[in-house]
């Protein structure tokens, strides 16, 4: 079977030319005979892997030695409660903006370890916006604020950090991370599940600034300690090696493909192929969230009707279109489309969305 237009939300698609690769090289890594999979992460052809690939986030995002890229495992989920675990002391308070359902999740984890405060939150609207400066209400001197930079189930994205330089920022960047430029300046933590947009799942990037890593409780165990995990270059026990290779050689598509520049630049226009369709479509597509905050990395929209939803998801399953499925909370349609997605998936989706609204409207 030929290989389809995945537009699932995670596990998401892989580059074809990094899926190609690391065959090439499955038994056989650099001529030692043993695969990725096989060799000791205490060796120096491992040691080279997350060395290299944090020396590619650094170079790709720009980031400056006062940071330290660790390689963690747990999923971004694990993070919910490691952050408040090493910087949410008793008597403190952390803020955090909630703009979806991993947003709430994150909260909940930090609320059963410390004094949690919402400084904002558009559940009210089913998350189909993000707050505003004006709609956030901060506590008196946060140890950090948490946001969801990419909200992947309602199709929500911020735009803009530049409010936040106040404070201590900690962002999930999970659904969004490498789509585009970033200051990472503005951050004190990002954290990123690498199954949408790094690679496949089981490793967990954390950009930290180095100072954050002073704040560490002596008393939590060593496998929720960043600075463990910092001092050990990521090797305090044995990582996801070869999830972490799969991320360098992810690391290298981008850096070959052009960058984060024009990661952006097709990002966008690929995103603008299919919110054209919805937003010229009379109203038979709705789109969930609003034009401002519309996310470049997941589309999300209804039909008139359940039924034509089904319809529309057999139909393009059946064209070679699959995971078009919307999470239960919004319903409809959810196309994600990551870096690896191409233009011509975009381009096929948006002409499939026209000849069915043509056929059914």
């Amino acid at each position: 079977m030929e290989r389809v237009f995945n537009f699932n939300p995670g596990p998401a698609n892989l580059p074809l030319a990094v899926l190609e690769e690391a065959a090439q090289e499955l038994t056989n890594y650099q001529s030692t005979g043993m695969s990725v999979m096989e060799i000791s992460h205490r060796s120096k052809e491992f040691e080279a892997i997350i060395n290299e690939t944090e020396s590619l986030f650094k170079e790709l995002l720009e980031i400056s030695d006062e940071y330290k890229v660790l390689f963690l495992q747990g999923g971004a989920s694990s993070q919910f409660f490691m952050v408040p675990l090493n910087f949410l002391k008793e008597g403190e308070t952390a803020d955090y903006i909630i703009t979806g359902s991993f947003a709430e999740k994150a909260y909940k984890e930090a609320v059963k370890i410390g004094q949690v405060n919402i400084a904002a939150t558009s559940k009210e609207s089913n998350f189909k916006s993000i707050p505003s400066a004006g709609e956030i209400n901060y506590s008196k001197s946060p140890v950090y604020v948490h946001i969801t930079s990419n909200n992947t189930i309602f199709g929500t994205q911020w735009k803009d950090y530049s409010n936040f330089k106040e404070y201590s920022l900690v962002a999930d960047m999970s659904s969004d991370i490498l789509c585009g430029p970033l200051d990472v300046s503005k951050f004190a933590l990002i954290y990123a599940g690498a199954q949408k947009n790094l690679g496949p799942a089981g490793v967990t990037v954390v950009i930290i600034r180095k100072d954050m890593l002073d704040k560490v409780p002596a008393a939590l165990p060593s496998m929720l300690r960043y600075d463990i995990m910092a001092e050990n270059n990521s090797l305090y026990n044995t990582p996801p090696c070869f999830n972490i290779y799969m991320v360098n050689l992810v690391l290298k598509w981008v850096k070959n493909e052009g960058g984060l520049a024009k990661m952006k630049e097709r990002n966008e226009k690929k995103a603008a192929l299919i919110y054209d369709v919805i937003d010229q479509s009379s109203g038979f597509y709705q789109g969930h969230a609003r034009q401002e905050y519309r996310s470049i990395m997941n589309i999300t929209f209804r039909l008139p009707d359940e039924e034509l939803e089904k319809e529309f998801i057999a139909e393009a399953a059946a064209k070679g279109m699959a995971g078009l499925k919307g999470h239960r909370s919004v319903g409809g349609i959810r196309a994600s489309i990551y870096n690896a997605m191409p233009r011509e998936g975009c381009e096929k989706l948006a002409e499939f969305m026209k000849e069915f609204k043509n056929k059914k409207a």
